[in-house]
C-alpha cells in the first residue's frame, strides 16, 4: 500500500493528475496524520476534515484533472488569510469569529490549481512575534517539540515539517515565513514586492508582508511559488555563474552569529564554490539605524492592524507594541526610510548577485506561552534569534530560507538567500544546487 502522508506536492499531483490515487484518498491520509499528531505539534487552528474531503471529490470530478499543476494536493493556510466559509481569527480574541465570504487571492489561486484547503494554521496575534504562541494555541517545533516553531508562519511551518500536509501557505513581513522555515528545515521564498498578490484590504505592513510558500523541497516551493505568482510551471534551471557575497555578520549591534548557524554558511558556501560559483566574504553595510527602523515599522505595522479592535481583547505584549507603534504610523507610511535603506544597499548587489547569511542567529526561544510575558522579553527573544531577516523586507527584495546542515540537538540549521528585484528564479536555483549537493530529511521523525 502506498503511502501519500510524507511525499511532496509533486509526487502527489503527478499520481492524482495519472489517476493513480484519488484525490479522497490522499487527503483523508492526510486529516488522519493531523489527528494523530496535532496535539503533540499544535499547528492547526482548526481543520476541514469534512469540508476537505467534499473538496477533494470536486477536484476529482473536474474536467481539467491531469493540468491541474497542485491536483489533489492537501495545503494548510496562515490563519490571516480568508478562507471562504471559515473565520479568520488572526491568533486573537479581539477578532471576529465570522465565516469569511470568499477566499483571499492566494488561496483562490491554490484552489484554481487543485489543492485542497485542509486547515488553517496557528499564528501569534496579529502575527507580531517570531514565536507562535497565544490564545488560540501553541505552535511546536517537530524536530524539537521543546521549542518553538517561529514565527509568525509557525503552525505553517510545523504542518508541512510534521508531514501533516507537503505545502502551506504563510507571509513574511519582518522574516515571517524564513525563521519559521529555518526552525522547521524547510524551504520558503519570501517574494519581492509585487511578485505575488497581497490582496485588497488586507495588511502588508506597509508593503512589507509578501505571501509565500512552505515546503520540503526546493521543487514544492518552486511548483506552489508559480502558482501563487500566476505563471506557467516549469522545472527549477541552473542560475549560471553567479558572484556570491558570504556574511557572517549581524545587522544589529550587540547580536552575534552562534557558532552553528556560522558554520551553516561556511559549509554552504563551500558548496556554492564546488559548483563553479564565484564566492567571497562581503559584508552589506547596513546602517546603524536599521535597528530604530526595523522597530519603527514593526510597531507601525502592528498599530495599524490593532486599530479596528476591541484592546480589551488583545494581549498585553500586543497592545504596547501597538501603542508604541502610533507615533510612527505618519513616518512609516511615506516610505522614505526603506527608500533610503534600498539607496544604500544597491551598490552592494551590484557588486554581488547574491548575498548568503546565516538564516537566525540562533535556535528559536522556548515553546511557550511567551503571549503572557512582557513585551520586552518579547521583543528581546526575537531579536536576539532573528537580525537577520527584516532588511530584505524593508528593502522589498526577494529572500530565501534554505535547510543547511543541523544543530547539536539534531534539528535542522538554515541559511539565507537575498537577491536584487526579479531574481526568484535565480535564487531557487541557486537553492536546487544547496539540495543537489547537500539532500536534507523531508520532514521531522514524529511518528
Amino acid at each position: 500500500m502506498t503511502t501519500w502522508a510524507g511525499r511532496t506536492a509533486a509526487e502527489i499531483s503527478a499520481a492524482v493528475r495519472e489517476k493513480r490515487v484519488t484525490p479522497r484518498e490522499v487527503v483523508a491520509e492526510h486529516l488522519a496524520r493531523i489527528e494523530r499528531l496535532d496535539g503533540r505539534v499544535g499547528a492547526f487552528r482548526t481543520v476541514r476534515a469534512e469540508a476537505a474531503l467534499a473538496e477533494a471529490d470536486e477536484v476529482a470530478a473536474r474536467g481539467d484533472l491531469a493540468e491541474l499543476p497542485l491536483a489533489g494536493v492537501p495545503v494548510a493556510v496562515k490563519d490571516n488569510l480568508a478562507v471562504r466559509g471559515e473565520s479568520r481569527r488572526i491568533g486573537s480574541a479581539a477578532t471576529p469569529d465570522t465565516p469569511a465570504p470568499q477566499d483571499h487571492v492566494t488561496v483562490a489561486r491554490l484552489r484554481a490549481a487543485g489543492a485542497v484547503v485542509v486547515g488553517l494554521t496557528n499564528v501569534p496575534e496579529l502575527c507580531v512575534f517570531g514565536t507562535t504562541d497565544g490564545v488560540l494555541g501553541i505552535a511546536r517545533n517537530p524536530w524539537d517539540p521543546t521549542r518553538s516553531a517561529g514565527g509568525s508562519s509557525g503552525g505553517s511551518a510545523a504542518a508541512v515539517a510534521a508531514g501533516m500536509v507537503p505545502i502551506a501557505l504563510g507571509n513574511d513581513g519582518m522574516g515571517s515565513l524564513r525563521i519559521p522555515a529555518a526552525n522547521c528545515g524547510l524551504v520558503t521564498i519570501k517574494p519581492g514586492q509585487g511578485v505575488v498578490p497581497t490582496g485588497d484590504g488586507d495588511s502588508t505592513w506597509f508593503g512589507m508582508s509578501e505571501n509565500g510558500p512552505l515546503a520540503t523541497t526546493v521543487e514544492d516551493a518552486r511548483l506552489m511559488f508559480s502558482v501563487l505568482a500566476g505563471t506557467e510551471p516549469g522545472p527549477v534551471s541552473a542560475p549560471g555563474v553567479l558572484r556570491v557575497a558570504v556574511s557572517l555578520r549581524s545587522p544589529l549591534a550587540g547580536v552575534t552569529i552562534s557558532r552553528p548557524y556560522a558554520a551553516a554558511a561556511r559549509d554552504a558556501a563551500g558548496l556554492l564554490m564546488r559548483a563553479g560559483h564565484q564566492v567571497r566574504r562581503a559584508d552589506p553595510p547596513y546602517p546603524m539605524s536599521l535597528a530604530t527602523t526595523s522597530l519603527a515599522h514593526w510597531t507601525a505595522g502592528t498599530a495599524a492592524d490593532a486599530r479596528p479592535l476591541d484592546p480589551r481583547l488583545l494581549t498585553r505584549r500586543t497592545r504596547v507594541h501597538a501603542r508604541l507603534g502610533r507615533p510612527f504610523l505618519r513616518t512609516v507610511s511615506s516610505g522614505a526610510s526603506r527608500e533610503q535603506l534600498r539607496r544604500r544597499l544597491e551598490p552592494f548587489f551590484t557588486e554581488h548577485d547574491v548575498l548568503l547569511t546565516p538564516a537566525l542567529a540562533r535556535r528559536s526561544p522556548k515553546a511557550g506561552p511567551w503571549h503572557e510575558r512582557g513585551w520586552l522579553s518579547n521583543v528581546l527573544a526575537n531579536t536576539n534569534y532573528s537580525p537577520l531577516t527584516p532588511a530584505w523586507n524593508l528593502t522589498g527584495w526577494p529572500a530565501m530560507s534554505v535547510p543547511c546542515g543541523t544543530l547539536p540537538s539534531g534539528a535542522p540549521c538554515a541559511v539565507q538567500l537575498v537577491g536584487r528585484p526579479g531574481t526568484e528564479s535565480r535564487l531557487l536555483g541557486l537553492a536546487g544546487q544547496l539540495e543537489e549537493r547537500n539532500p536534507w530529511q523531508r520532514t521531522a521523525p514524529m511518528d
